[in-house]
């Protein structure tokens, strides 16, 4: 029997938990779901999960929203208009009153950073009770703008809100500047210097991305909320194809995460106390045991693009502050916007994938990546396992930007002993105290670390390189027109050779490779 009489009234927890995903691909535009309506569906659900909603109407007094994808990127196409308040609008749209209202900055490390945030919050007493939210429609979106029809998302409610913005910058001036920019062509640099050190080969690591993305579509193809539940083989995934085009070296389409997605999700917590007064059964509760946060410097500051400092010092304060083991762990959900986020997360657990699964959800590549959320639909997913597992502990890694920022939770439906909050100040600052200083430009000769070359619609179009010199570290990219380097980093295996580097406009432009 489980004693609850000593558990403290300001212990946070977990109550409703609810998610919905919607396949519509440009039908009828009346049935076409909105960021909004999904918001509120996937709320609704997770009031009506937690036994009781009517309850929880009158005591939610803090909402925060994901940020959706298109308010992430600065001057991004919004076609059909946007909600001006998203938090507000779920308010309004559940009948919930005097709330609190907070959109969330950018980041896929946000969901789990949002609980750990609340968790505190609810245990300070500046909250009774807070719903976090998060949708996405660009399945719709793109749909819709295709088909040439009209649609209207600037549905918005009136009333205060806390925006927090973009965040921090996620690259530096001088990053762009040398070839970095999106997650698609940012992330072959870790992946490669990945491969390096584990001793692969390209056709080895191809081999290995898509054997452990294979095992990821076998959950998504059970998963009745994702977005592509189709089963990919090892073959399917490592060949390229018209369904399988190349992106960015290493990288094919189904490699990556998968944007087009209609998908919500949402999470009710609250404290044990208010739980209890509102008559929650106590098989709903799940409570959050150890957290931590941590993020990292610009990419090229980093000493080693082979690992992740705050992977592995998140995941490792987040076990010790629950009082688990890696071990002792039953479920886990690893964010896998691209194999690397998996298996530097698994290298720092040391953690076997092949006999421990590492996600509830199918990952973002077949479950769905919807934008700064994917993490909220799985803390939802592994609400609902530990439940039914009762005693089992859970772990959840989310990150965001270009592993750049991690928030990690450790859950159970076991008691905690005396909860409090943790501070993830230590480890950040271990983090800053190892990056490089910043990068020149400069002329000279590097030993290449890591590069890529990316494709536009199968044609390979740029690259660079990231390396080290007597200047230290350098980013360089290829001229524009330079087939013969294209060729030259996709002929061989360049990682490990030298390149050599020219200034030219205050760009370092890669003048040849040996």
């Amino acid at each position: 029997m489980v004693d609850y009489s000593a558990l403290p009234a300001n212990t946070p927890v977990l109550v409703g938990a609810g998610q919905i995903t919607d396949h519509w691909y440009g039908e009828d535009p009346a049935s076409a779901p909105s960021p909004q309506d999904l918001r509120r569906d996937a709320a609704r659900i997770a009031l009506d999960d937690s036994g009781a909603p009517d309850a929880l109407r009158e005591t939610i007094d803090r909402i925060v929203a994901v940020r959706t994808t298109p308010d992430s990127i600065p001057g991004a196409p919004q076609p059909f208009g946007r909600c001006e308040n998203p938090p507000a609008t779920v308010a309004a749209d559940l009948g919930l009153a005097d709330t609190e209202n907070i959109y969330s900055e950018l980041g896929g490390n946000q969901p789990q950073e949002l609980v750990n945030e609340l968790a505190a919050a609810l245990h300070a007493g500046e909250c009774r009770a807070a719903l976090l939210v998060g949708a996405e429609a660009t399945r719709a979106l793109k749909a819709a703008v295709r088909a040439g029809m009209t649609l209207d998302w600037s549905r918005s409610a009136a009333g205060p809100q806390t925006d927090r913005g973009y965040g921090g910058a996620l690259l530096s001036p001088y990053e762009i500047r040398n070839g970095l920019g999106a997650p698609t062509q940012t992330y072959p640099a870790f992946e490669h210097a990945l491969r390096r050190r584990l001793g692969n080969s390209r056709e080895e690591h191809l081999a290995l991305m898509s054997e452990l993305w294979a095992g990821f579509s076998k959950v998504a193809a059970d998963n009745p909320h994702a977005q592509f539940p189709t089963a990919r083989s090892e073959e399917f995934l490592s060949t390229p194809s018209a369904e399988n085009y190349p992106v960015a070296d290493p990288y094919l389409k189904w490699h990556v995460a998968q944007d087009a997605v209609n998908q919500a999700a949402a999470v009710v917590m609250t404290t044990v106390g208010e739980a209890e007064r509102m008559g929650i059964d106590r098989s709903k509760w799940v409570f959050l045991h150890g957290h931590a946060e941590a993020k990292d410097g610009f990419v090229t500051r980093r000493q080693d693009l082979s690992r992740s400092l705050p992977i592995e010092k998140s995941l490792h304060q987040a076990l010790r502050t629950s009082g688990k083991q890696a071990s002792d762990i039953a479920l886990f959900d690893i964010y896998s916007c691209f194999p690397c986020a998996v298996l530097l997360a698994t290298e720092a657990l040391d953690i076997d994938w092949r006999e421990t699964p590492v996600t509830l959800t199918g990952g973002l590549p077949f479950f769905g990546g919807p934008g700064n959320n994917y993490s909220l639909h799985a803390i939802a997913t592994m609400t609902e396992r530990l439940r039914e597992q009762p005693g089992d502990f859970g772990l959840i890694m989310a990150n965001g930007g270009f592993l750049t920022k991690e928030a990690v939770g450790v859950y159970s439906t076991t008691l905690p002993e005396n909860w409090a909050p943790v501070s993830s100040e230590t480890i950040q600052r271990e983090i800053n105290a190892q990056l490089l200083p910043e990068p020149e430009q400069a002329d000279g000769e590097i030993d290449i670390a890591t590069c890529t070359v990316v494709f536009q619609k199968g044609v390979p179009t740029r690259g660079f390189v990231i390396g080290d010199g007597t200047e230290g570290r350098v980013l360089a990219r290829i001229a524009k027109g330079d087939d013969a380097t294209l060729k030259a980093l996709l002929a061989d295996d360049p990682v490990g050779k030298r390149a050599r580097i020219e200034v030219c406009d205050d760009t370092n432009i890669i003048a040849g490779i040996d």
